[in-house]
């Protein structure tokens, strides 16, 4: 729901696996989103109602699409010369880390020797902005966010926002800038999270929470 409105109207929008594919059950009212998949559909909408599932007809996730006015079909291959064309004004991708310099690590968990690149990489240098969305911690409570990747990188210095359950966080020339925390969580405890190294600079953001989202 917070990603869906950093999405302005008419954007090209790739959503990822996971999390990110749940943004357009969120499309702010008033806006015209068109939503695109490497499987070859541009212009989806929310996921299929329970006994509306077309098998042929699914998003990044494996999710059923309802039908939608104005859907279009084509080839992956049309669908990736879309973004290797730079005609994705947006990628929603989830993440394993992200760095404070914006450097994204997505495809590979090397202690578990598994990975699946997808369309993450080709996403990650032909969209034109980059936002990540994703659970602030893995299942260990360790921080996503963090200094440096110690995971194969999907894109270097890529990621524009993070988005994660606690915090919303931009990635700027000079580091991270914490912009907003989740109601009951504090800039200080989030920073206390991601280890503050992880922050070149950090502004208050107490007096802007955003009510969270499930």
């Amino acid at each position: 729901m917070r990603v869906a409105k950093e999405l302005q109207d008419g954007d090209v929008v790739n959503l990822g696996i996971g999390i990110p594919s749940l943004c357009s059950q969120f499309v702010p009212e008033g806006r015209d989103v068109l939503y695109h998949s490497e499987s070859g559909v541009l212009n989806f909408g929310p996921v299929a109602e329970e006994g509306d599932e077309d098998v042929d007809l699914t998003n990044a996730s494996g999710h059923f699409l309802a039908w939608y006015p104005g859907m279009s079909f084509f080839h992956s291959a049309d669908a990736f010369a879309m973004i290797r064309g730079g005609h994705i004004d947006v990628t929603v991708l989830g993440a394993l880390q992200v760095s404070a310099s914006g450097d994204l690590a997505n495809w590979m968990l090397p202690e578990r020797g598994v990975g699946n690149v997808g369309g993450a990489m080709d996403l990650a240098v032909g969209a034109r902005r980059v936002i990540v969305a994703m659970e602030h911690t893995d299942r260990s409570g360790q921080s996503k966010v963090v200094q440096e990747c110690s995971y194969p990188l999907t894109g270097k210095g890529c990621v524009d926002l993070i988005v994660t359950d606690i915090a919303v966080m931009e990635v700027a020339e000079e580091g991270l800038v914490l912009r907003e925390v989740a109601p009951g969580w504090s800039a200080e405890e989030v920073q206390a999270r991601d280890g503050r190294d992880a922050y070149s600079i950090a502004r208050g953001a107490g007096d802007r929470t955003v009510k969270p989202h499930v």
